[in-house]
């Protein structure tokens, strides 16, 4: 067995799967249903605990947003997106249409808006899950820094820069809107109290 120095250090690589082979253990049960992983660019990752306030923030997140979509569109909490053929994050987070929901062969291929809260996971959720994202496509993506009491609000997705060309950090007392789902509206302290 490796020391965790030698990993850390690079002169190990992990070994990356893809996400056919990730569904495969799955299905065989070397990884349970339930185990805390996502796959992130071919590598099986550890997911972060949620502490209490990360739990309250994607519970109000969640309540506002299903109040406010209409039958068309369906809001995912902790559930798999398939993006690529080397991804498959469980985003905080996302709304798809209802119809992508119902026709995915194993989980939804695409959504319009995902969004993730981060206590401790803020910067990979900034960096590593914000290049997966635009290089999905996903119009929007709000980064909710709960320690910060503020979103990250990406948009413009750039896939081959693996990047959103624009941001916008909104904090208390401001409102927190979606260009890509209009009418929709809460205040940014509405999160956090």
């Amino acid at each position: 067995m490796h020391s965790p120095d030698i990993l850390a250090s690079g002169l190990v690589a992990p070994r990356r799967f893809s996400l056919s082979e990730y569904h495969r253990l799955i299905d065989v049960g070397v990884l349970g249903e339930d185990e805390r992983v996502e796959l992130l660019e071919g590598v099986i990752v550890e997911m972060t605990p949620q502490g209490r306030a990360h739990a309250l923030v994607i519970s109000r997140l969640n309540r506002v947003l299903t109040g406010a979509l209409g039958d068309g569109y369906s809001v995912r909490p902790q559930l798999p997106l398939s993006l690529g053929d080397d991804s498959e994050p469980e985003p905080d987070l996302a709304v798809v249409t209802r119809h992508e929901e119902e026709t995915a062969q194993v989980h939804p291929r695409s959504a319009l808006l995902v969004v993730e809260v981060a206590e401790e996971s803020l910067r990979k959720d900034r960096l590593l899950k914000g290049r997966l994202y635009a290089r999905a496509l996903v119009p929007e993506y709000w980064l909710v820094d709960v320690a910060g009491h503020a979103v990250e609000v990406y948009s413009e997705p750039d896939a081959d820069a693996g990047r959103y060309r624009t941001l916008r950090t909104l904090a208390v007392g401001e409102t927190l809107s979606s260009a890509v789902l209009p009418g929709l509206a809460l205040p940014v302290a509405g999160l956090f109290t």
